[in-house]
C-alpha cells in the first residue's frame, strides 16, 4: 500500500498441556513455550510496529511465589527486547549451573516466564499515544489469585462512551475512557462477581476458606463470565485473556470482523491472530488449524480441558476483507490464491486503459506487498495474450517455423520498476524540501520503458489518501519517461470510515470521498452536501439502531469510473509529462476474488454493527463542519 495505514494487532496465546518437565526432557529446554511464542510473534510482526508485550501465568505456585510475569516494550524493536531480557535470565542461570535448567522448581520459583500460559500482543496503535502504558497486555491486579486478569487483544469498540457509562453505574471509576481499559474493567467486574458468588456458594456449604480459593479455580465458568462482559460490546475483536489461576480464553466478535485461528494437539492449544504463523511454528498442514467462529470463544481451563462456547449470537459474517488485500501475510494459502485473483480480475480495465497495446506496455508492482496480485494480474494479461496469439495461428495463410515464433515470442513486458531504499530516512520536516526527498526513497530502474512510446502500468493494493502516489510515486515513475502511467489499485475504491481496527477514520481523508466532493461542485449539486448534512444530524441523538447511512448518497449521482476520473485528475502532479489514470478494482471483482470474506463497508458503507452507522453518520458531520476530529 503506497499510502501507509496503521491496521490490525496481533495475538499469540500458548497453552503447554503437559508439565513443564515434559519438555525438557523432549525438546531440552524449559523455554520451550517462550520461544515457540517468539516464532509466533515474529512471523505476525507485520501486525505490529508501534509496540509489543508478553504475559506469563504460572500454574500450582505457593503463596508467596510470584506467579504472573509481564514485560512490555515501545522501542524500535520490541520483540527483540523483549526476548532478549527474558532470556537474559536464563542466560544467568546457564552461566550460574547449566544443571539447573532443568530443575523445573527452581526455574518456578526463580526465573520469571517459565510458567504454562503466555500472552503475546503486537500493538499497532489506530491513534493515541504510542507510550508503554498503551502496549497488551493489560493488567488487573487482585490479592485473590482468581481474580488476577490479564488482557490483550485485537479490537476496536465503537461505543466506548457507552460501555464508560455502564461501568460508571455498576459503581466503578475508571481511569481512562478508552476501549482497552473499558473491556478490561468489563471483564474484570463480572470475574469479580463470579468470584462472590463461588465463595458464597461454597462457604453456605461449610468449606474452609483456603478450600473455597481452589473449588472456585476449579468452577468458575469463564462463559458466563465473557457471555455478561461482551453483552453490550459494539465492534470488532479477538480478545484474549488469562485469568490468575490459570485458565484462558479467546473471544471473537459475533460478525467474525476480526481473525482468529487455533490449533491442538496433546502438547499444545495455540490461538493467534493468523494461519500461517501457526503452522509455520509448528510445522503442521493447513486442514490442522482451524478458525474460531464468529460470537465463539475457546476457554483451556487449568486443568487443560478445551472448552468451545457460543458467547454471542452469530451475525451475519462479515470478516474483514483488508485481511485479505493487505494486512495479513500472503503466505497463507488461501490469501495468496485471492490475491493473484485480484490482480487478475482488474486486467480487462487495465487493457481498456491502454487500447489493448501490450506490446508497448511495461508491467510492474509497488510496493513489495502488491507482488502477490501482481503476479495474477501477470496472468490474466498472458491468458489475453493466449487468445490474440491463438487468433493470428489460426488466420496464417502459410505456416512457418519464423512466423510461429514471431506470434509465439508475444508475451507481457513484466519488470522490477522500484526498489525501496530502506536506508534513506525522511527526517527533513519543511513540507518542499520534505517531499523532494521523498521522491528518492525508491530507486527506479532505468532503461526498462521507451520513453514517449510505452505505458506504465503498476499495481498497488489499494489508495487511500493518495498522498503519496501525488508527492513522489508518479513523480518517480516519470522519471523513466513513460507515455502513460496507469496505477491498478487491486482493492476498491475507499469511501467511507473503518471503526473496528484499522486507521481510516474522517471521511476528509479519503481521496475517492474528496474527488466526489469535487464532482458535486462541478456539476453543480453542492446542496446535496447540505442536504446529507441535515439528514445526518438529525439522526445525532437516536438510537445508533435506527441510524441510516446517508452518506452513500453523496457517492449515488455518479458511477465508479467517473470518480476514479476525477481522483486521477486530482492526484496527477504538476509538471510531470506522462499521462495519469487509476484504476480500481470493483465490487464485484473484490467479492469473486474474496467470496468468503465479505466485510467491505469500507467500500460500499454496508456496516455489520450499529456502532458502525453511528461512526459514518458522525464522521460526515464532523466533516461537514469542519472539525478536524476522529468520529469514535
Amino acid at each position: 500500500m503506497s499510502d501507509q495505514i496503521k491496521h490490525e494487532c496481533g495475538i499469540a496465546l500458548i497453552r503447554l498441556k503437559k508439565p513443564l518437565k515434559f519438555y525438557i526432557e523432549k525438546y531440552g529446554t524449559a523455554a520451550y513455550g517462550l520461544n515457540m511464542l517468539y516464532l509466533l510473534m515474529e512471523k505476525q510482526h507485520n501486525r505490529g510496529q508501534d509496540g509489543a508485550g508478553v504475559a506469563n501465568i504460572k500454574l500450582d505456585m505457593t503463596p508467596g511465589d510470584r506467579y504472573i510475569s509481564r514485560i512490555r516494550s515501545n522501542s524500535n524493536q520490541p520483540i527483540k527486547e523483549i526476548f532478549e531480557k527474558i532470556n537474559g535470565r536464563l542466560q544467568e542461570v546457564q552461566e550460574e549451573n547449566p544443571e539447573l535448567l532443568k530443575d523445573v522448581d527452581y526455574l518456578k520459583k526463580n526465573v520469571g516466564f517459565t510458567g504454562e500460559v503466555l500472552l503475546g500482543h503486537l500493538r499497532y496503535g489506530t491513534f493515541g499515544r504510542n507510550s508503554i502504558e498503551s502496549c497488551h497486555p493489560f493488567l488487573r491486579q487482585n490479592n485473590w489469585m482468581t481474580r488476577n486478569l490479564v488482557v490483550a487483544g485485537n479490537f476496536n469498540l465503537t461505543n466506548v462512551d457507552e460501555l464508560f457509562d455502564l461501568l460508571v453505574d455498576l459503581g466503578q471509576h475508571p481511569k481512562e475512557q478508552s476501549d482497552t481499559v473499558t473491556v478490561l474493567e468489563k471483564i474484570g467486574h463480572f470475574l469479580d462477581m463470579e468470584n462472590q458468588k463461588l465463595y458464597k456458594k461454597y462457604k453456605q456449604l461449610g468449606y474452609a476458606k483456603k478450600e473455597i480459593s481452589d473449588l472456585i479455580a476449579k468452577n468458575m465458568k469463564v462463559h458466563k463470565i465473557l457471555k455478561n462482559a461482551s453483552t453490550d460490546w459494539d465492534g470488532g475483536y479477538t480478545m484474549a485473556g488469562m485469568i490468575g489461576h490459570g485458565d484462558a480464553f479467546v473471544l471473537r466478535d459475533p460478525s467474525g470482523i476480526r481473525p482468529a485461528f487455533y490449533f491442538e494437539n496433546d502438547e499444545v492449544v495455540v490461538v493467534t491472530s493468523e494461519r500461517p504463523a501457526i503452522q509455520t511454528a509448528f510445522n503442521v498442514s493447513t486442514e490442522e488449524v482451524h478458525e474460531l467462529e464468529p460470537g465463539q470463544a475457546i476457554i483451556v481451563k487449568k486443568n487443560g480441558e478445551v472448552k468451545f462456547k457460543q458467547i454471542k449470537e452469530p451475525l451475519d459474517k462479515k470478516a474483514c476483507s483488508f485481511e485479505r488485500i493487505y494486512f495479513s501475510r500472503g503466505s497463507d494459502q488461501d490469501i495468496y490464491e485471492e490475491r493473484k485473483e485480484l490482480g487478475r480480475s482488474i486486467v480487462p480495465a487495465i487493457l481498456k486503459g491502454i487500447d489493448n497495446d501490450v506490446k508497448n506496455s511495461v508491467f510492474s508492482f509497488i510496493p513489495n506487498t502488491a507482488e502477490t496480485s501482481y503476479y495474477g494480474m501477470v496472468h490474466g494479461i498472458e491468458s489475453y495474450l493466449n487468445v490474440v496469439k491463438k487468433k493470428k495461428i489460426l488466420e496464417l495463410s502459410e505456416t512457418t517455423a519464423e512466423k510461429l515464433d514471431k506470434i509465439l515470442d508475444i508475451r507481457p513486458r513484466v519488470e522490477k520498476i522500484a526498489i525501496k531504499d530502506a536506508k534513506l530516512r525522511t527526517f527533513i520536516t519543511q513540507d518542499e524540501a520534505r517531499d523532494d526527498l521523498v521522491t528518492h526513497i525508491y530507486d527506479i530502474t532505468y532503461g526498462t520503458v521507451n520513453k514517449g512510446v510505452d505505458n506504465l502500468v503498476v499495481i498497488d493494493d489499494s489508495i487511500v489518501r493518495g498522498t503519496t502516489l501525488k508527492q513522489s510515486i508518479f513523480r518517480i515513475l516519470d522519471r523513466l519517461g513513460p507515455k502513460k502511467i496507469i496505477i491498478a489499485s487491486s482493492a476498491p475504491q475507499i469511501r467511507y470510515p473503518d471503526c473496528y481496527g484499522i486507521d481510516m477514520a474522517k471521511l476528509g481523508d479519503f481521496i475517492a470521498f474528496s474527488a466526489t466532493i469535487e464532482l458535486l461542485k462541478d456539476t453543480g449539486r453542492e446542496k446535496l452536501i447540505n442536504e446529507v448534512y441535515k439528514k445526518c444530524k438529525a439522526q445525532e441523538n437516536l438510537p445508533k439502531t435506527e441510524i441510516r447511512n446517508y452518506v452513500k448518497e453523496i457517492y449515488a449521482p455518479f458511477t465508479a469510473e467517473q470518480i476514479s476520473a476525477k481522483i486521477s485528475e486530482m492526484l496527477k502532479p504538476k509538471g510531470i509529462n506522462a499521462d495519469v489514470q487509476i484504476i480500481y478494482q470493483t465490487i464485484e471483482g473484490l467479492h469473486k476474488a474474496i467470496p468468503n470474506h465479505k466485510g467491505d463497508w469500507y467500500f460500499t458503507g454496508d456496516y455489520p454493527t450499529p456502532g458502525g452507522m453511528k461512526v459514518v453518520n458522525k464522521s460526515f458531520i464532523y466533516y461537514f463542519e469542519g472539525r478536524n476530529e476522529r468520529a469514535y
